[in-house]
């Protein structure tokens, strides 16, 4: 049963393959465009890799491509050690390819002028493209890499929910880029990573953190197994009459994070093709083991 499963992650990976990493790619090629036409000329310190690199270019003149590479490399190195190959490889690409588009980014946009006295119009254009562009990165199923893996570890190995650790370690990264670039970066920085949240959700499908699926299929253990012992999710089980027919069947509940719709979506498509189900946006989520 165990490897019928990862049979199904596998074509769930393999789907649409070539235009899932066209749209990484493009969407990668934005972030670095929204990387040094908006957030490093206006002094943006957002959090993650890019604001790290920002720090240290306004501090020490290091180059942002290089920075980012460097911490992205680093962090891609820790993610082998700890959350194995299967999750190391989604980062890899990311790893390797946003740091050259910054760099070529930068040369694109050496003649381009902007007010950036408008700051406010520079953090609402950086928001939603640079959510937009996550967003789409989210959805492909891959991963930008960067700091959101040691968030990853310190859930892994402490238990520490990912939201409140990228929390921590983003603002931290504000805070010092605002002792450099000024308390009013920090406010700044705080729509900024507001609008670009929201963003992310709308592409996402929604605006909440969590998706509830409502699934009636005629191969409810093969799919109770898959959501419960491969993706880790609990799972309810109602016994239910059709109003039609008046037959008795099942139907699964579970709710899900965001990250993990595609592959519930796409992985119960594959166990039972004849599935249907119905997703809906959960708003708030508490309880259950």
């Amino acid at each position: 049963m165990e490897n019928f499963f990862e049979e199904i992650i596998e074509k769930v990976k393999r789907k649409s393959h070539t235009r899932r990493i066209i749209i990484l790619v493009i969407s990668l090629f934005i972030l670095a465009l929204v990387y040094n036409l908006f957030l490093l000329p206006s002094g943006l310190v957002a959090g993650g890799v890019n604001g790290i690199a920002l720090i240290t270019n306004y501090v020490y003149e290091i180059d942002s491509s290089l920075m980012i590479f460097l911490v992205s490399l680093s962090c891609l190195f820790f993610s082998a050690m700890y959350l194995g190959k299967e999750r190391t490889t989604g980062s890899i690409l990311a790893t390797f390819l946003y740091p050259l588009f910054v760099k070529i980014t930068a040369i694109l946009t050496q003649n381009i002028t902007l007010n950036y006295e408008d700051t406010f119009l520079m953090i609402i254009f950086a928001g939603v493209i640079g959510g937009l562009a996550n967003g789409f990165i989210y959805k492909t199923g891959y991963s930008n890499g960067g700091l959101p893996i040691i968030s990853q570890i310190l859930y892994k190995y402490f238990k520490i929910p990912v939201a409140k650790s990228s929390m921590i370690i983003n603002g931290v990264i504000i805070l010092i880029g605002s002792i450099f670039l000024g308390f009013s970066m920090m406010m700044y920085a705080i729509i900024l990573i507001f609008i670009n949240n929201l963003m992310i959700d709308k592409v996402l499908l929604g605006i909440s953190k969590n998706k509830a699926f409502y699934i009636v299929t005629k191969k409810d253990k093969e799919i109770k197994e898959y959501i419960v012992n491969k993706l880790h999710h609990t799972l309810t089980i109602f016994d239910v009459k059709g109003a039609f027919l008046a037959k008795k069947k099942k139907v699964l509940f579970t709710v899900v994070p965001t990250r993990d719709y595609y592959k519930v979506t796409e992985g119960i498509k594959l166990i039972d093709p004849e599935v249907f189900f119905v997703v809906e946006d959960a708003y708030e989520v508490q309880g259950g083991k």
